[in-house]
């Protein structure tokens, strides 16, 4: 039988998470979980039906974490409407997410994982495509230059430079990553 405690549960999915992000997938046990949420043997066997339910409920709640909050909404909203507000926003992104580390860590080894596991590839792929669909949508009533098609691919490109800060810190500098933004956003954006 599944438990109920959702303040119990989302703290062995946050634990998931950290587990994910410093074994990897294969590390992904519940007796790993368990120790990680430093509760008793058996508990996460308790919260979860299989390490398939926990690896897809760790990718929602990885989405979950990385949504801005309403006061980053509401600055968002408040700001300009040009290439370098949009510009403003991406370098915001892509702190905001470089900040959990372990979660867009876990992230990518959930997508590799997703290979071999068609019900977490599907759950991944709805979530991504949704996040996409939104990102296009606000970008589209928002007002910031640019179509559909600059969204997602300011999405791909800033997605590597978040995997390059996060694995290899020293590629490049702070400044060299926020001159990168802004190059993406003119570049791909346009002038404007």
């Amino acid at each position: 039988m599944v438990r109920r405690n959702d303040q119990r549960r989302a703290a062995l999915v946050d634990a998931a998470i950290e587990v994910l992000a410093a074994e990897g997938a294969r590390g992904l046990t519940f007796r790993a979980v368990d120790a990680e949420a430093a509760v008793p043997v058996g508990t996460a066997s308790n919260y979860f039906a299989n390490r398939d339910d926990l690896f897809t409920q760790a990718g929602a709640r990885v989405y979950e974490r990385l949504q801005p909050d309403e006061a980053a909404i509401a600055r968002q909203r408040s700001t300009g409407h040009d290439r370098e507000a949009y510009a403003v926003l991406m370098r915001e992104l892509v702190s905001r997410i470089a900040s959990f580390r372990t979660g867009y860590l876990a992230l990518l080894e959930l997508r590799l994982e997703a290979t071999r596991r068609p019900e977490l590839r599907e759950v991944l792929t709805q979530r991504v495509r949704a996040d996409i669909d939104a990102n296009v949508a606000y970008h589209e009533a928002s007002g910031l230059p640019g179509d559909g098609t600059a969204v997602k691919l300011l999405i791909l490109t800033l997605n590597w430079l978040i995997v390059e800060q996060l694995t290899l810190p020293d590629v490049f500098t702070e400044a060299e990553r926020e001159e990168l933004v802004t190059a993406a956003v003119e570049r791909i954006v346009g002038r404007g």
